[in-house]
C-alpha cells in the first residue's frame, strides 16, 4: 500500500502565499500556546498569592491545563475529522482566546481550575493540525524541520513571552499574563486566515478512521515515549522560579534570565535536532531521551550557582525537542489516521505535564528540598528510553515477522 501517510507524503495544496508565511502564521499559536503554558509555571508564585493557596496547590493549576489538553486533543481531532484544516486551525485559536480571557478573570481557586482546563482543550488539537499542514509545505523529506519551524513559536515564546509575562504578572498582577495571550490568540486567528492555504475538506475522512490510530501498538508506544520521558522536563520547570530564589539566591526580578536561557535551548534543539532526526529519527529520540536524563541528573549539584544553573537549564531546555523528532515518529506509524495521531502527540505531552510536576511536588512535599526534582526528572526521563527501546524491538520485531511471512499468491490481477 502507498497511501498510508496521505497527508503527510502529497503535495502541499495550492496557496497564493509563500510556504514561509504559512510557517510564520502556524508558529504564531504556538507562540500563544507557548506563552501560556510554560508562563503559568513562571507565574505560579504571584496567582498562588493571588488566589489564596499554596504553592504546591497551584501546580494543581498546571495539572488542570494538562488534563484538558489530554482530554481535547483526541476529542477534537476525532469529533472535527471532516472540517477543512485551515478552518479548524481559526476555530481552535477562537477557543483557545476564550478560555485564556476567562483565566484572566478568575474569582476563585475552584473557576481557575476549569478555566485552564477549558483552555488546555484546544492545545493538542491546534499543533496536531499544525503539523500536518506543516509538512506539507517543505515536502516529505523536511519533515521534521517544517514540524519544528512551527514549534519555534512554542520556543521563542520560552525566550520572549515567558519573560515578558512573568514580568508584567509582577509588575500589574498576574491576570495580565493570560489576557496577552488571549490576544495573541486573536492575532493568530487573523494570521491564518490570511495565510495558511485554503483547503478542503477530506470527504473520506471520518471519526472511525481517525480512532483507527488508537489500535496500532506503535502509535501507543510513541505516546508513552512523551508522556513518561518528556516529564522529567516539567518535574523542574514548573518548580524552577522558587528553586532560583530559595536555593541559587537570585532576586524575583532576575529570575527571568535563566526562563530565556531554557527557552534558548529548547529554541537551538529545534533547529538542530531535526537535521538529524529527518535521517535518522529514532536514534535522534534517544539522544534527547540521555541528554534530558543527564542534565537533569546534575540539577541539584548546578542550582547553587547562577552559572552553572544557567548551561543546565539551558541543556534541559534543549533536551524540549523530543517534542517534534516524535511528532513525525507519529505521522510514520498512524497511517491514515493522521489528525488524531497529530493531535495525540501533545496529550502524551501533556501527560508529562501532568506527571513532572506532580511527582516534584511529592519529593518537595516530602522535605528532598527544591532541587530534588532533578534527580525525579532524570528518572522519568530514563523511564520514556525504556519505552523507547520497547517500540525499537517491536518495529523490529514487525519487520522480521513481514520479512518471514510466504508470499501471497499473485491473484489480484485475476478479474
Amino acid at each position: 500500500m502507498t497511501a498510508s501517510r496521505p497527508s503527510t507524503s502529497a503535495a502541499a495544496p495550492p496557496s497564493a502565499h509563500h510556504p514561509g508565511l504559512v510557517l510564520f502564521a502556524l508558529a504564531m499559536g504556538g507562540f500563544a500556546i507557548g506563552t501560556t503554558e510554560f508562563a503559568t509555571m513562571s507565574l505560579l508564585p504571584f496567582f498562588a498569592r493571588g488566589l489564596g493557596i499554596d504553592e504546591p496547590t497551584a501546580g494543581h493549576v498546571i495539572s488542570a491545563y494538562a488534563l484538558g489538553v489530554v482530554v481535547g486533543a483526541p476529542l477534537l481531532a476525532v469529533a472535527t475529522a471532516r472540517m477543512a484544516r485551515r478552518s479548524l486551525l481559526i476555530l481552535l485559536m477562537a477557543l483557545f482566546a476564550i478560555g485564556n480571557a476567562l483565566s484572566a478573570l478568575a474569582p476563585s481557586y475552584g473557576w481557575m481550575l476549569f478555566f485552564r482546563f477549558l483552555s488546555g482543550l484546544p492545545h493538542g488539537a491546534y499543533f496536531g493540525i499544525a503539523a500536518l499542514v506543516a509538512a506539507q509545505q517543505l515536502g516529505p523529506g523536511r519533515r521534521t524541520q517544517a514540524v519544528g519551524r512551527v514549534m519555534l513559536g512554542l520556543t521563542i515564546a520560552t525566550i520572549l513571552g515567558v519573560p515578558v509575562a512573568n514580568e508584567i504578572g509582577q509588575l500589574v498582577g498576574w491576570r495580565w499574563g493570560f489576557a496577552i495571550v488571549a490576544l495573541l490568540a486573536m492575532l493568530t486567528m487573523a494570521l491564518v486566515a490570511a495565510f495558511a492555504p485554503r483547503d478542503q475538506a477530506d470527504r473520506a475522512a471520518s471519526p472511525l478512521r481517525e480512532l483507527s490510530a488508537l489500535r496500532r501498538r506503535q502509535v501507543w508506544l510513541t505516546l508513552g515515549i512523551g508522556a513518561i520521558g518528556f516529564g522529567g522536563l516539567f518535574a523542574v520547570y514548573a518548580y524552577l522560579s522558587s528553586t532560583l530564589v530559595a536555593v541559587t539566591g537570585m532576586a524575583p526580578k532576575a529570575t527571568p534570565i535563566v526562563f530565556a536561557c531554557f527557552g534558548a535551548g529548547m529554541t537551538v534543539g529545534n533547529l538542530v535536532a531535526p537535521r538529524f532526526a529527518d535521517r535518522a529519527l529514532m536514534p535522534t529520540a534517544a539522544a534527547l531521551l540521555l541528554l534530558s536524563a543527564a542534565s537533569l541528573a546534575l540539577f541539584p549539584l548546578a542550582a547553587p550557582h547562577v552559572a552553572t544553573i544557567i548551561v543546565d537549564v539551558f541543556a534541559i531546555g534543549f533536551g524540549g525537542a523530543l517534542g517534534t523528532v516524535l511528532q513525525t515518529r507519529l505521522m510514520d506509524v498512524a497511517e491514515d489516521a493522521q489528525a488524531l495521531a497529530a493531535a495525540l502527540n501533545h496529550s502524551a505531552f501533556n501527560t508529562a505535564n501532568a506527571i513532572g510536576p506532580w511527582a516534584g511536588g511529592l519529593a518537595i512535599g516530602a522535605g528532598l528540598g527544591w532541587t530534588s526534582t532533578g534527580p525525579v526528572g532524570a528518572g522519568l526521563a530514563l523511564g520514556g528510553l525504556l519505552v523507547w527501546v520497547a517500540a525499537v524491538l517491536d518495529a523490529r520485531r514487525v519487520r522480521r515477522s513481514s520479512a518471514s511471512a510466504p508470499p501471497r499468491p499473485a491473484t489480484s490481477n485475476c478479474g
